[in-house]
Order: C-alpha cells, then sequence, then structure tokens
C-alpha cells in the first residue's frame, strides 16, 4: 500500500473535494442503513396496525428518498472523482516535468514509445484507479459499516453468522489481486512495446515506403498487439475471476441466516417483519461489500501502472549542478579537452582526446562514422559527463558551471533537423524566447531562409507541421541555423549543419556560418571537407582517439588519413571512408 499512499499525496490540495464527497457518501450510506431499518417498524404499522397515513405517504416518502439518494450519490461521485481527475493530472506534469529534465542516457536506455505510454496509458489506468476505486469505496465503506450496525442490532447472532464469510473472502482477493497486479504490469510494458512500434513506423513512414515495409512493421505490431491481448486475456480472467468465487462465499452466509433466522421465526423467537427486516439489511450488506472486494483487484490494477509512472518520477539525473556553480561570462569562450575519456556502459567512444579551441577559433572534427566526432562535442554541451579527465570552458571545468549558464553558453545545429508542430516564427524564436518579429526576420535573413518562409502561405505564421514535415531538407535545416543564428551563443557548435543543403543551399548558408562563426569558438563536424578547408585547426579522429592535429595544408603535407579523404574527395574517386 506504500505506492498507494503515495498516490494518495496527491489528492492533498483538493481535500474540500474530498469532504464534499465524504459528506455526501456519508448520506448515501446512511440512508441504506435507515431504509433497512426502517423495513420492520414499517411493515407492522401497515400490515399489522392497517395505518392508513403511513401507508398513502409511503409512495411520496421513498420518491423523495431516492431522489436525495441520487442526489448525495451525483455530489459524491462527482467531486470525489474531479479530485482524483485533478490529482492525477498532477501526476501527469510531474511525470512529463521530471522526463524532460532527465539525462539523454536515460533516453537512450529506454524506448520513446514506451515513455509515452507510461505518461498516457498507465496514468489514465491510475485515474481510474482513484477515481472510481476511491469514490466506490468510500460510499460502499460508510454503507457496509452503518449496515453492519443495524443487522447487530436486529439479531446479533444471526449478525454474527452473516459475516463469518468476509474471512473466508479476503485469502482469494488477496491471490487474485497480486496476479492482477502482474499481469497489469506486464500489460502496460508490452502497451509500451507496441506504441513503440507504432511511433516509429510512423515518424519514419518515408522510409517504409521507400523499402516496402509496410506488411514487416504491420507484422512487427500484430504479434506485439497479440502479447498485450495474451496479459489483458489473463487480467481480465482474474478481474472477473472474483465474481463467482465471492457469489459462492457470500451464498454461504446468506443460506446458513435462512436456516437459521426461519427456525427462530418459526419457534417464535423472531418475528417475521424483523426476520426481513434483518435479511434486507444483510442483503444490502453483501453489496458494498461484494464491491470492495472487487475493488481491491482494481487497485492492483492501478499499482502496477503506478509503479512503472513513479519509476519515472523517481529516475535522478546524473548530472547536476554543482553547489554554488559557476555562471559563465561573454568572454569564457576558450574550450580545452585534458585527457578526456568516454565510455558508453562498457565500451569507450573516446580515449585520451586532449586539444584546445582558443577564444574565436574555429575547430573542424573530421574522420570516419563511430569515430566519436559527435560524442565529443555532447561532452562540451554536457549531455553526458566525460569517463575520464576534464573539460574547461574557460578556467572552468563544466561540472563546475550551472546547467543553465551553460546551455545558454551554446548554440547547437544537429545533423538531425529537430523542428517541433509550431508556426516557423516559434520554431526560430526558441533560439532565443521573447524574440521580437524583427529579429527572428533578421536571423532568417541571415540564415538564408527568409525568400522562401515569404514564399509560405502564412509567411513567418506558417505551421510546419509534424518535424517540419511541409519543408525540404534544406529548408528544415536552414531554419535550424537561424535558430541557432537568434541565440548568439559564444561557443558555436556545428553538426554536420549543411549536410542536408543542396550545393546552392549550401553556399549560402556558408556565407552565414562564416559571419556567425567571427568571434565565436565554433567546432564543426562535417562531411564535405570543403567546407572546413579554412578551420583554424583540424583534428582527425578515428576510433575514439586524434590521429592528427593542424592546419589542412599542415595535414595535407603529413600524407596521413586526412591527406588520404581529401584526396577521395576532391579527386571524385569512391570514398573508402564513410565520413558521415
Amino acid at each position: 500500500m506504500t505506492v498507494y499512499k503515495r498516490l494518495l499525496q496527491y489528492m492533498k490540495p483538493y481535500w474540500w473535494r474530498i469532504l464534499i464527497a465524504a459528506l455526501a457518501s456519508a448520506a448515501y450510506g446512511g440512508l441504506d442503513a435507515g431504509f433497512a431499518y426502517m423495513v420492520e417498524p414499517l411493515l407492522k404499522k401497515i400490515f399489522v396496525t392497517k395505518d392508513i397515513f403511513i401507508f398513502s405517504i409511503l409512495p411520496f416518502a421513498i420518491i423523495l428518498i431516492f431522489v436525495f439518494r441520487g442526489t448525495c450519490r451525483y455530489f459524491n461521485d462527482y467531486f470525489m472523482r474531479t479530485a482524483a481527475q485533478l490529482a492525477v493530472q498532477d501526476v501527469r506534469n510531474e511525470v512529463f516535468r521530471k522526463s524532460v529534465f532527465l539525462d539523454l542516457r536515460f533516453f537512450h536506455q529506454n524506448q520513446t514509445g514506451s515513455l509515452m505510454s507510461r505518461i498516457v496509458n498507465d496514468v489514465a489506468m491510475m485515474q481510474d484507479g482513484v477515481g472510481g476505486v476511491i469514490t466506490g469505496v468510500f460510499k460502499d465503506f460508510i454503507g457496509f459499516v452503518s449496515l453492519l450496525g443495524v443487522i447487530f442490532y436486529r439479531d446479533w447472532q444471526l449478525a454474527a453468522i452473516s459475516i463469518l464469510v468476509i474471512p473466508l473472502s479476503i485469502y482469494p482477493a488477496q491471490v487474485l489481486g497480486k496476479k492482477i497486479k502482474i499481469n497489469a504490469r506486464k500489460g502496460q510494458d508490452e502497451t509500451g512495446g507496441f506504441a513503440s512500434i507504432l511511433q516509429e513506423s510512423l515518424s519514419g513512414i518515408k522510409v517504409v515506403k521507400a523499402f516496402s515495409l509496410e506488411n514487416i512493421m504491420i507484422d512487427h505490431f500484430t504479434r506485439a498487439n497479440l502479447k498485450f491481448y495474451e496479459y489483458t486475456r489473463k487480467l481480465i480472467k482474474y478481474m472477473f475471476l472474483s465474481s463467482p468465487i465471492i457469489e459462492f462465499i457470500t451464498s454461504l452466509g446468506i443460506a446458513a441466516v435462512v436456516f437459521f433466522g426461519g427456525s427462530k421465526v418459526m419457534a417464535g423467537k423472531l418475528s417475521a417483519p424483523e426476520f426481513f427486516s434483518f435479511i434486507t439489511a444483510m442483503a444490502l450488506v453483501y453489496s458494498p461489500m461484494k464491491r470492495m472486494i472487487s475493488a481491491y483487484g482494481e487497485v492492483q490494477r492501478c499499482l502496477g501502472a503506478s509503479e512503472r509512472v513513479f519509476e519515472i518520477i523517481d529516475a535522478r539525473p546524473e548530472i547536476i549542478d554543482a553547489p554554488n556553480g559557476y555562471t559563465l561570462t561573454p568572454d569564457d569562450n576558450r574550450v580545452e579537452f585534458k585527457n578526456v575519456s568516454f565510455k558508453y556502459q562498457d565500451d569507450y567512444i573516446l580515449s585520451d582526446v586532449s586539444l584546445v579551441a582558443e577564444k574565436g577559433q574555429a575547430v573542424a572534427l573530421v574522420g570516419p562514422s563511430g569515430g566519436g566526432k559527435s560524442t565529443l562535442v555532447s561532452l562540451i554541451a554536457r549531455f553526458f559527463d566525460t569517463s575520464e579527465g576534464q573539460i574547461f570552458i574557460g578556467s572552468h571545468e563544466v561540472r563546475e558551471i550551472t546547467k543553465g549558464s551553460l546551455m545558454n553558453h551554446i548554440a547547437l545545429v544537429d545533423q538531425e533537423t529537430i523542428l517541433f508542430h509550431d508556426t516557423v516564427a516559434n520554431n526560430i524564436r526558441h533560439g532565443k524566447p521573447g524574440a521580437t518579429d524583427n529579429e527572428i526576420i533578421k536571423a532568417a535573413q541571415a540564415a538564408y531562409a527568409h525568400d522562401f518562409i515569404m514564399e509560405m502561405p502564412d509567411g513567418y505564421e506558417t505551421s510546419i507541421g509534424d518535424r517540419g514535415v511541409r519543408l525540404s531538407g534544406g529548408q528544415r535545416q536552414r531554419l535550424c541555423i537561424a535558430r541557432a543564428i537568434l541565440k548568439n551563443a559564444p561557443i558555436l557548435i556545428l553538426d554536420e549543419a549543411t549536410s542536408a543543403l543542396d550545393t546552392e543551399s549550401e553556399q549560402m548558408v556558408q556565407k552565414a556560418l562564416d559571419n556567425l562563426i567571427v568571434n565565436r569558438t565554433t567546432f564543426v563536424i562535417a562531411h564535405r571537407l570543403s567546407t572546413v578547408l579554412n578551420a583554424d585547426k583540424i583534428i582527425v579522429l578515428d576510433n575514439g582517439r586524434i590521429l592528427e592535429s593542424g592546419t589542412h595544408y599542415d595535414l595535407i603535407r603529413n600524407n596521413g588519413l586526412y591527406s588520404r579523404l581529401c584526396s577521395a574527395q576532391f579527386n571524385n574517386e569512391p570514398a573508402q571512408l564513410d565520413m558521415q
């Protein structure tokens, strides 16, 4: 119950809603007890003393009681469920807030579809548990206790016989509850699996179609969906298996009460109206009891989902600010790597890397695929922490710098053009929240994006679609460059920034980048070596190690790996190494 208690903590801010629901629930449960209690005197007055007045007003009283009862149930359900909805909304907000602040390593280890499933499906299941279960248990518990009072008041001996079945129902409820929780958890895991397949298939639909992968993806999705069905089938089996078991157990109590109570009536120890009043109360007692036992299974289902959600909330970022962290100044532009190594799990991606980028220098990183170029620049932004060695910006090691200051100090144009389903202006404005329209236009002009933007239906207010699907690759890249230009950060990272551009667009953007890197410390990862010929320093990486370092002309004279790569590209020979 630790998990459920934790879940209930989210309902504290909405105590007044719960209080109203509790009062309505008390009235609702009290009416059931009152109805059961009044059966005996009403039967006597109507059928024994022939009280015409009581008989004549009874239909109106019944209508009023049921109207009041329905109103109480409405207030109970409405305020309890809205409190639960608000609480679960807070949970969903916290899950998302915590997840976006987690390290990149966390997202590398968890599928996007699985995380989406937790935020959407698991939280929805929590909502059902918190709203429906608490509402039912609250109402049913009060009614159950009230009705117990009535039956013990009527005949404590028969009441004792009738409640003997309650302990018998606890064990099967616990056994079934555990199975429900296990299968609910496994079912939600499978939901994350086919959600990941769905996300990958739809976001990569162009590749799916280009390689005729439709049937393969359908097969993957169908098999994942079948696994989900298997766990769901077991979940349904155990959830509804409790009903016939509880019905059988309660039948034992009813049968015993009918036998012993009927014997007392025939022996003259109990009147028929009293016996009918007791039977009515007992039947009403069993109804909330059965609902509470069924709710236990729903609670276990809710707990299975809650555990998956709390795993995200409890996850702690590995990369945190140091106490009294340093805030960078515009003059902190020098970047130095000192004997830096980085490993992902057990494999080293970088080994003993040392290099210096002086203030205002442009440093190009080239080399074969998998050489560690993107990892190296990711360490500057502290997307990951080094396994060994240190990285300095200015005179401060990156671990001593606040993350907010570090992010404000660096502008990134990645090889993957990440844009959001928003307007052109807002996508550029992400580089500087609060930027004016004039600043956005200037940034777009510098990135040679203004002309094509003005040709769009609504100009800068045009929605670009999911991930910029309505733009060409070159247009998306130029918007990302405009975003980086607008940020105007002292350190610039260009990871294949011109990879998606055609020759004409590349020439335009290269001019913009040439202007942009002035007085900025720039790291450039380039596929086309023609774009880095004028770099102040070229670093050649292979298998995580620096093989060569120098200017273009120095490296050509060395006749090493860089020279061979240049020959392959500039002489139009088939490249022997993949430069991406």
